[in-house]
């Protein structure tokens, strides 16, 4: 036997799980349709641009892919599990500043660091969410649920009387224009919102602004 087979025989093989090699090569795929959808859209997407971006060669990409509309899907549902994952009313009982504020940060900071997944909901919802609209039964219920939670703050008091839905369409359409127009507020205030103190400053101006015009009480 020769020496180069010896060794061979006592190197034992590295052997990657194709699992782990197949959930590798998913993320990577994801991270450049991501990229690509929020950059041309959906109809401007090509599964040779989101092949490139990823590396690999359309073959290898349909490889792991059934079309591009199921690729997109799965961005959606991503995208909707996320934003359901954000939304949370669970600790009512501590009331409308401590609720709405928790909100606020956590919608503020999934625009901050995930702009191109909010973007590609916004192209979605409006081309008229053909994809979207089957996916968001559980965020509908949801939804309903927290509109459920603000009414009952009002009855309480602990607010003024608002339109529960009113009110949370106003603080997605604050929170996701820090991601939806982020190269505008980049161009008009001459700098990006990459620095941690300046987005503290900023969840702090849009919570504010929110809270006074709920007339949500102080304590």
């Amino acid at each position: 036997m020769s020496a180069a087979a010896v060794e061979a025989e006592e190197t034992p093989a590295v052997v990657r799980p194709p699992g782990r090699i197949r959930a590798r090569m998913l993320a990577a795929i994801d991270a450049a349709a991501i990229e690509v959808f929020a950059r041309d859209g959906y109809q401007g997407a090509t599964t040779q641009a989101i092949a490139d971006a990823a590396g690999l060669s359309k073959a290898q990409l349909h490889y792991y892919i059934g079309s591009k509309e199921a690729l997109y899907q799965r961005i959606l549902q991503d995208i909707v599990d996320d934003w359901i994952a954000v939304f949370g009313f669970a600790d009512a009982p501590h009331g409308p500043r401590k609720v709405l504020g928790d909100y606020i940060r956590r919608k503020m900071l999934y625009s901050f660091e995930h702009p191109a997944r909010s973007r590609i909901f916004a192209a979605e919802t409006m081309r008229g969410a053909p994809l979207l609209r089957p996916l968001m039964g559980t965020s509908q219920r949801r939804t309903a649920q927290a509109a459920a939670v603000i009414t009952a703050w009002v009855d309480a008091g602990l607010m003024r009387p608002v339109d529960p839905l009113l009110l949370l369409f106003h603080i997605w359409a604050v929170t996701q224009h820090y991601a939806d127009y982020e190269p505008q507020i980049a161009f008009f205030r001459g700098r990006s919102l990459g620095d941690e103190a300046d987005r503290e400053r900023l969840i702090a101006e849009v919570t504010a602004f929110v809270l006074r015009g709920a007339g949500v009480v102080e304590g």
